[in-house]
This record gives structure tokens, sequence and C-alpha cells, in this order.
């Protein structure tokens, strides 16, 4: 997967277990995004719409488990540690001409092997109202604009009042900590591609290491560091 390659939102028919041989992958559903390090693969159940994406070069991996065969119930995406042994039977699940007696095997012991991890996910909903929705859009095209939410209503021809309304009403929460959440989304993915701490924190609009890390804390309880020692 070159740069900013995008699997727009589609669903399977059978279970897909996502991983990155190479790089980062992002899976979103229209809740949650992940973002998955080497070390990470996601359990995505059949007919649970998504799209994947890399921000830089990635090599993707998938295996396809039939749901009629599989003893995994999850409902959800759900993070699973990527052991040398997946990857081993993912290569071998991708042979064209494997009989069904072979592949039912190795699905079994695929499954069998996959463990849940804690994963924290940054949920960042968009807001439907139109005039709420440009300002996302704007800001989601540079993270790093600080603009105040008067000044962005004077941009988009409301009021601060009616914005700060909008975003609570759509998203959950209000627009500063949307706009933080929506800043962290896309620092980790940085993060997880190997840049530095500093160079992600001016990118996404925080004028201090420091401050970046106090702002990752708050959101996820851990810092940077820990987040993806973790696996978090």
């Amino acid at each position: 997967m070159p740069a900013g390659l995008v699997f727009d939102w589609h669903a399977h028919v059978d279970h897909q277990l996502a991983w990155a041989a190479s790089g980062v992958l992002t899976v979103r559903t229209r809740e949650s995004a992940w973002v998955l390090p080497t070390t990470r693969a996601l359990w995505i159940p059949a007919g649970v719409r998504h799209e994947t994406l890399s921000a830089g070069t990635a090599t993707m991996r998938s295996a396809y488990v039939r749901p009629a065969q599989c003893p995994i119930g999850w409902t959800e995406p759900t993070p699973v540690s990527a052991s040398p042994l997946m990857a081993e039977l993912i290569g071998y699940l991708e042979d064209p001409v494997l009989d069904g007696r072979r592949r039912a095997n190795a699905e079994a012991v695929l499954v069998d092997i996959l463990r849940p991890v804690a994963m924290t996910t940054i949920e960042v909903r968009m807001p439907a109202d139109d005039r709420a929705r440009q300002v996302a859009d704007l800001i989601s095209a540079n993270l790093a604009d600080g603009r105040t939410l008067a000044e962005w209503g004077r941009a988009v021809g409301t009021s601060e009042r009616t914005l700060a309304r909008a975003f609570l009403a759509d998203t959950g929460v209000s627009f500063g900590r949307w706009r933080t959440r929506l800043r962290l989304r896309a620092a980790v993915g940085a993060l997880a591609a190997g840049e530095p701490v500093g160079n992600v924190a001016r990118h996404v609009g925080y004028d201090s290491d420091s401050a970046f890390v106090q702002a990752f804390r708050r959101e996820t309880g851990v810092t940077p560091a820990a987040y993806f020692r973790q696996g978090a």
C-alpha cells in the first residue's frame, strides 16, 4: 500500500483478520479507529463496514475466515496480538490451491491462537450540522489551525454559540475536546510510523512536546511511549 492509499467503506461476508506486515495500518468504523503497528492485527467481524488506509508505505496481509466454521463470537472489531505463528498461518491461507480440508484445519489453528489485547481507540465523530461539518473538514485539512470557535463562526457565517451547540449535539463532546481527539488520532498514526514526538506535536498544533504529551495522557490515560509499548 503506497502512502495515502484508502480502501473505501466496505464490508465482507467473511470475518477478516487485517495485519500490517510492514508499516502502519489504520482501520476505521463509523465510531472508532484503530492504528495498527506490526505487533497488532485487527479482527473485523463479517458485515462490519469499515475503511482501511495507510498514512505511509505499508504491506497489508489479511486472512478471511468463514463465519460458519468459526467459534469466535466477537461482534465488534477486536485488536489481537500479531505473533510469528499468526503471520505464517496468514501466508499459508493465501495459497489459492489450498484444498478445503487443509484450509479448515489452518483456519481452526488461526482462530485458536488469537488473543485480544487492550487498545485505546480515539473516537472522533464528525458533526452532521452543515456549518459545523464545514469547520470540521477545514480543521481536518490543517490540524495546526488554532482558530477559536468564535473565529470559526465568523469564517462560516454563524455564531460561536450555534457552533458550540452543534458540536456538542452531533459529536457528544465540546468543540475543544473534539479538536483534541482529532489531533491525537492523527498523531497516533505518525507516532506508530516512527515520527519523533516533537515533529508530530508541531504538525498537529501543539507548541511544545510537553503540552502534546499532557493532552495525550488526558485522553488515553498513558503517555505516547506507553501507548505503543503496551499496544494500548
